[in-house]
């Protein structure tokens, strides 16, 4: 239960900050500070490192939790 409850927290956090990132991104892309390449390629990468870490968590917690306890 702690395992399920510590990665849903942390996977909110996660995604708020891809959000807030994508926010960043799409005001540098229409103020012309980024180029359309490199918006898109920002904008992947950190939806999919965001995914990763998300999925990778449980079994993160899971190894932390069984050493403590």
């Amino acid at each position: 239960m702690e395992v399920i409850l510590t990665s849903v927290f942390s996977a909110i956090i996660i995604f708020i900050t891809v959000f807030y990132m994508m926010k960043a991104f799409i005001i540098g892309y229409k103020r012309n500070q980024i180029s359309l390449r490199k918006f898109i390629v920002f904008s992947t990468s950190s939806i999919v490192i965001g995914v990763i870490v998300a999925s990778v968590l449980p079994f993160g917690y899971l190894k932390i939790f069984d050493y403590i306890y």
